[in-house]
């Protein structure tokens, strides 16, 4: 049996599930050679406080927004899990069911890069998977310190990814999306205009479920 191909996971609380998330994904689906994307809502969060939409709606959006879009998928093993959302659980598990010869990329951004030696067993991630940070304008990545070393020990090109199933770590440049999940939670509250920033599914989901005090809207 062959190994699938390359495969990468994005994880997140998707808090909700916007235009940034799917915009960027899509991006990186034509950037790199992916066989597929996996988005994988976080149950618990380890690294904050628990959202207060559910993770069974944080993954219905999610599954929602990317119906159309057969390169895409939602992943929801974290919310089949007790504990804490690890993400070096989650890599082990996608280990166990893909194989040991698939590339295996695990997406963040470039704040979540900074913080990468507070996760749980951080070091053992790029044993798992490769690395792909994404870095938008605006955003600096480490100059010095554990995580600058640890990505220049690590660093390599999008076609290093493909030659081996995990070790390294690789900056992917994006183009700009100015899109806060904190700024549209306050716009769905207020009753502002949200169909620039939100999947039209996810908008009719929360009103249907009457999530983030959604508020009815006169201005869309």
């Amino acid at each position: 049996m062959n190994a699938p191909g390359p495969t990468a996971v994005f994880g997140g609380t998707f808090n909700p599930f916007h235009c940034g998330h799917l915009g960027s994904a899509r991006d990186l689906l034509d950037a790199l050679p992916l066989h597929e994307l996996r988005f994988v809502p976080a149950a618990q969060p380890p690294h904050r406080k628990l959202p207060g939409v559910s993770a069974e709606d944080r993954a219905a959006m999610v599954e929602l927004a990317i119906a159309d879009d057969p390169r895409l998928r939602c992943d929801r093993r974290e919310l089949e899990r007790d504990g804490p959302s690890y993400t070096v659980d989650t890599l082990e598990s996608l280990r166990e069911e893909l194989g040991a010869e698939t590339c295996l990329l695990l997406v963040m951004g470039c704040d979540a890069v900074q913080g990468l030696p507070h996760w749980h067993r951080w070091e053992q991630l790029v044993e798992l998977a490769h690395i792909v940070v994404l870095a938008r304008p605006g955003w600096r990545l480490p100059r010095e310190g554990v995580v600058h070393d640890f990505m220049q020990q690590r660093g390599g090109t999008a076609q290093d990814l493909l030659r081996a199933p995990c070790g390294r770590v690789h900056v992917q440049q994006l183009a700009p999306r100015d899109v806060s999940a904190t700024a549209i939670r306050a716009l769905l509250q207020s009753g502002g205009a949200v169909s620039h920033l939100l999947p039209g599914p996810v908008i009719q989901y929360i009103r249907d479920h009457g999530l983030y005090g959604a508020a009815p809207t006169t201005q869309e």
